[in-house]
Formats: structure tokens, C-alpha cells, sequence
């Protein structure tokens, strides 16, 4: 595939074909030049784009957040107002997402955050960038009337990483719940904690 993209554009093909490596091949499978070649890039692109292995990691850290943005979908996280069961909806079809058709998304994240226990500047990148999704739980969380809004976000996050790691790399890879389970578990630790 012969591909002619400038700014923006390359910045992205690159990024994801970087994600799409490591879900293949884990980290030592990516090198500036096995982009270049799975993008379908001139061989240097990569380098151009992004001088070091740490500024690659990084690129991808950036576009991972911004795509699971979108798998999460932040703008469709209910008011806290609508209460614990709208929320389990909410959390549940994010979750549900990131085990089923953003499985390979999902494996990235899990080769990045293992990389990142290593390079500290790596894990200031991806902690910066995940903190948008935990500043909303915090948030919705502490609208429902949370006693311990940090421990409580801790919790959920701590549940669906838990699940996703198990059914994505773990013990269970073969094995994907349905929606209706995760939305179920979800609902017993939402009432456990909110008292709903």
C-alpha cells in the first residue's frame, strides 16, 4: 500500500498502526521501521515523525487515549442525577466495548502500561492522559453521593480493569461476558458502594 499523508494524518497512521503492533507483536515488535513497513510508509517516516522510542511510545500513549475516548464515549456518561443503574448502563457498554470489537485497542493499552513501569516518563504520559476518564468517574461518582469519591473510583476502574485484563490476556481470554454480566456486576458493586 503506497500511502501520501502529511500532518495530522500521518501522525494518526502512524499512531495506530504503532497500537496495532503492539496488540500483534508486543513491545519488542515495535520499531520505527516495522511502522514504516505496516503503515506502507517510506522508510524513515516513522523516524521523521517521531525521533526516539520514547517519542514513539508517547504518540501511541496520545492517540490510545484519544481513541478510547471515543470506546469509553465520555460525552455519553449519564448525569449523576439518573442514578446508579444509568450509570452501570453507561460503564458497562464501555467495558463491554473494549472486550469485543476494541479487543486489539484494549491489548495495546496493557503492552503500554507494562512498558510504562519502566520508563518513568512514559507513565507520566500515560497517567496524564488517562486522567481524563478518572476525573469524569470521580465526578459522576461524587454526584451520586459517594462517602469516598477517590476510593470509589479506584474500585470501579480497579473492577473493569481487572475484567477486561482477565478476558483479554489472562485466565479467561477465551471467554468474553455479555453485556447483560458486565452490566450485573457493574449494578452489585455500584449498589455496594453508593447504597442505591
Amino acid at each position: 500500500m503506497s500511502v501520501r499523508t502529511t500532518g495530522p494524518a500521518r501522525s494518526d497512521l502512524v499512531a495506530d498502526t504503532a497500537l496495532a503492533l503492539l496488540a500483534e507483536r508486543g513491545m519488542r515488535g515495535l520499531t520505527h521501521r516495522a511502522v514504516d513497513e505496516a503503515a506502507g510508509l517510506p522508510q524513515g517516516s516513522t523516524s521523521n515523525l517521531a525521533r526516539t522510542r520514547q517519542a514513539l511510545l508517547e504518540l501511541a500513549v496520545r492517540r490510545l487515549a484519544d481513541r478510547e475516548a471515543r470506546v469509553l464515549a465520555l460525552h455519553e456518561m449519564p448525569d449523576p442525577r439518573a442514578g446508579t443503574g444509568s450509570l452501570a448502563d453507561a460503564l458497562a457498554l464501555a467495558t463491554h466495548r473494549a472486550l469485543t470489537r476494541n479487543r486489539e485497542l484494549t491489548l495495546a493499552r496493557y503492552e503500554l502500561a507494562l512498558e510504562a513501569t519502566r520508563r518513568p516518563e512514559l507513565r507520566a504520559c500515560f497517567d496524564a492522559t488517562g486522567a481524563r476518564f478518572r476525573d469524569q468517574l470521580a465526578a459522576l461518582v461524587t454526584g451520586m453521593g459517594s462517602t469516598d469519591p477517590a476510593r470509589h473510583t479506584l474500585s470501579l476502574i480497579a473492577w473493569a480493569d481487572g475484567l477486561m485484563f482477565s478476558c483479554v490476556a489472562g485466565s479467561f481470554g477465551a471467554e468474553v461476558p455479555s453485556l447483560e454480566e458486565v452490566r450485573a456486576g457493574l449494578r452489585e458493586l455500584l449498589d455496594g458502594m453508593l447504597g442505591a
